[in-house]
This record gives C-alpha cells, structure tokens and sequence, in this order.
C-alpha cells in the first residue's frame, strides 16, 4: 500500500477573507465548489453537510490546503487552538524572506504571537494568527539566505 498527503482541511469563518491571506502569502487557487448531497453527508459524517471549499496550493505544487466554510449546519465557533493543545495544531510553511511574509499577514491584522525566533543559527521562525484563529507557522531557512 502506498500513501500520500492529499490536503490539510481547514474550517474558516469567511471563505474570502482566508484565501485573501493565503494567496496574498504565494499559494494559488486550484479551485473552488460548494458540495452537498448524500456523498458528502456519508464522507464527512454529518447529516445536511453544506459547504463552499476552496483548494489551494503551494507554489513548489507539493503543500495543498482546503478551506471550507458551512453553509449548513451552521459553523460552531470554537477558542483558536494553543501551542500545547492536542490535536490538530498548526500550518506551517517555509519562506524565503520572514519579514516580508510578516509584513503580507499584519495587512490582515494577522501578528505574532511573540515575535520571531532563531533556531540554531538554522531557522529563522514565528507563530501567527492566521484568519479563523488558524495557527500559522513561518520559517525562513537561514542556510539559504
């Protein structure tokens, strides 16, 4: 048996404002389709599933992201997720240029947590607040700046 990553599925509150931030950040907009039906409700496991979904991807073509907004039933908000929580935790991407990757998010009102780290003379990195409270990391290898 052979396994891949297909996408990382990502709920959001406004379908717009989070392919606004991530296209605004380099990745690319493969498509878009609202699904519905009993495929859907079977798939997913929930009964009158609605939604508008957007698949997006990096432009290196391996990362792919779906972001998904409910239409039906209605979206439960939830508190964003914390660093040490378990279950699904974080995106994270690599960036050629850290500060211009920041200065792309805070057009979105999307800061810091603390502020930017460097690891080991290796990595240069953050953790943001992406749209929908999604936890957002970027990296900038230093080794190839």
């Amino acid at each position: 048996m052979t396994i891949a990553l297909q996408n990382i599925g990502i709920a959001v509150r406004d379908l717009e404002e989070a392919i606004a931030f991530f296209t605004d950040l380099g990745l690319a907009v493969l498509g878009r389709d609202t699904v519905s039906g009993s495929w859907a409700d079977t798939a997913v496991g929930l009964d009158g599933n609605h939604a508008r979904i957007a698949l997006l991807q990096t432009p290196d073509g391996h990362g792919r992201i779906e972001l998904f907004e409910y239409i039906h039933p209605a979206a439960i908000e939830t508190e964003p997720t914390l660093p040490h929580e378990i279950g699904m935790h974080r995106v994270a991407f690599s960036v050629d240029d850290l500060d211009a990757a920041l200065e792309i998010a805070a057009r979105h009102g999307c800061l810091p947590l603390r502020g930017a780290a460097e690891y080991e003379g290796i990595y240069r990195l953050t953790y943001l607040r992406g749209p929908s409270g999604i936890l957002v990391m970027l990296a900038q290898d230093l080794r190839r700046s």
